[in-house]
């Protein structure tokens, strides 16, 4: 099957019912994004698909229809997205196994809504763990990456 990842053309010969997950990690070589429960319950395999947010673990490759970002195809070592520079701003990392899955729902909640609340945010990054408690830091690094993708 033909998937586009990060803007590239990738042919698998995969079975279709293959997680998405194990694709981009085993067959492609990405492994930036992670394995956490294999439930989509804890946000560590947040990819996009057509610009929303996924849960890799538990999606069939069968199943995407569409534009596939990981963590690597986001920004780039040259020009990072406005949510990693941030992440870096607020030191937002501790052990940063989550860290991929919680960039990646932050940038598609900066798309959905640009000025998100405190709420908003939180609503948006609930389902996104993170086992060292930055929730303060990720709430303050979304905000300034809002602030910086809205010419602030």
């Amino acid at each position: 099957m033909k998937l586009n990842i990060n803007g590239a053309a990738h042919d698998v010969d995969v079975p279709p019912e293959m997680p998405l997950l194990w694709v981009l990690r085993d067959e492609l070589g990405l492994t930036g994004t992670k394995f956490g429960c294999g439930m989509a319950l804890c946000g560590a395999c947040t990819v996009h698909v057509d610009g929303k947010p996924v849960r890799a673990c538990v999606t069939p490759v069968g199943q995407v229809d569409g534009a596939v970002t990981t963590i690597e195809g986001l920004g780039s070592p040259s020009a990072l997205h406005a949510v990693q520079q941030a992440w870096i701003e607020h030191q937002v990392a501790q052990c940063g196994y989550c860290q991929s899955g919680q960039i990646m729902a932050a940038a598609a909640l900066l798309v959905a809504d640009p000025r998100p609340s405190d709420d908003s945010i939180d609503a948006a990054m609930s389902g996104n763990l993170c086992r060292c408690g930055t929730y303060p830091r990720i709430r303050a690094a979304v905000k300034t990456a809002a602030a910086k993708l809205n010419g602030g």
